[in-house]
């Protein structure tokens, strides 16, 4: 394999891992074959697997999402394509009502053991309906893991352990990450879902940030560092299971916390992990909690408005600094 891989080639590379290893992996979703998926995400799994593995399947959320709960219930690992998380809303009722309550309701003679993946998240200005980042949406629903890969070797080995988890997952790709490039990881890479990982050390102030945010938050802790501001940057890639005890170790060592998300304000994961901070770690806490996410608006299609309504570096700076200064 080349030096580095990109996020793109990653999730197809993740995908194909899979099915080598294990015959029951199949691949379902729109433009997924010939075509090699809308974002590339699927590139040469067609060529190598071909139409029994492969399926291209008509425009319908519902069907995709049907199909793939049904072809897990009976035994095989589907790893189904919704191409834009904005459209998850289109089969929510499998997603929501159906799939994560299967195993409880059958007292665990029924497994469904699939993948939903999609493309999510803003900054590329694709507008209201086509940039929201919805991986709070299923934080909502117990009985879903949730994964949200930042680097290309997270990808493959995330997709490994969703693909082998005998629970759905549904698995984030943020669209403004594709690009990016890293190190590929060994043949058989796997990462733990529910693990979070310490990006970067500091000991002023716990930057804790999933996917597209990492990147950001590390370049805000670059910065912060030029003014004498050591901040420490918390990969969680996964909201469930959440490992809240790398977040509170991380803690023990800044006394400060800010939560960097892409989601609304209102009713993004960065609540439900600043609660639990509260009840579990208030006495690790020297400041106030920050949350920096994006507004309560539809997202605007012109750049400039995108950039005031989700993160950025300087968000991130100035809430720092504030906390830095309490």
């Amino acid at each position: 394999m080349a030096d580095v891989i990109s996020y793109r080639e990653a999730v197809a590379e993740g995908i194909a891992r899979e099915m080598r290893r294990d015959p029951s992996v199949v691949c379902l979703g729109e433009d997924i074959g010939e075509a090699g998926g809308v974002f590339k995400t699927t590139a040469g799994l067609f060529k190598e697997f071909g139409p029994e593995r492969v399926w291209d399947t008509p425009i319908s959320e519902q069907a995709i999402v049907g199909a793939a709960m049904g072809a897990a219930m009976t035994g095989m690992r589907p790893v189904a394509e919704i191409m834009f998380s904005d459209f998850l809303a289109c089969c929510w009722d499998y997603l929501a009502n159906e799939i994560p309550k299967v195993r409880y309701m059958t007292g665990g003679q029924v497994t469904v053991p699939l993948v939903v993946r999609t493309a999510n998240g803003g900054g590329l200005g694709f507008g209201a309906q086509h940039s929201q980042a919805t991986e709070n949406w299923p934080l909502t629903v117990p009985g879903l893991k949730i994964a949200a890969p930042a680097t290309p070797a997270d990808v493959i080995g995330m997709m490994a352990a969703a693909v082998r988890s005998d629970d759905p997952v549904v698995f984030f790709e943020h669209k403004g990450l594709l690009a990016s490039k890293g190190a590929p990881p060994p043949a058989d890479h796997v990462v733990e879902l529910g693990r979070a990982a310490v990006v970067r050390e500091g000991a002023d102030v716990t930057l804790v940030a999933l996917a597209s945010m990492v990147p950001l938050a590390l370049k805000a802790a670059e910065l912060l560092s030029g003014e004498g501001i050591e901040a420490e940057v918390v990969d969680l890639r996964c909201l469930v299971p959440l490992d809240v005890t790398t977040v509170l170790t991380s803690l023990g060592r800044t006394s400060r916390l800010v939560t960097v998300e892409e989601n609304p304000y209102q009713g993004g994961w960065g609540a439900t992990l600043v609660s639990v901070v509260a009840d579990e770690g208030f006495t690790l806490l020297d400041a106030p909690v920050r949350r920096v996410a994006g507004e309560c608006v539809p997202l605007p299609f012109a750049d400039a408005l995108e950039e005031r309504v989700i993160p950025t570096v300087d968000k991130v700076v100035a809430a720092v600094r504030g906390l830095a200064a309490y």
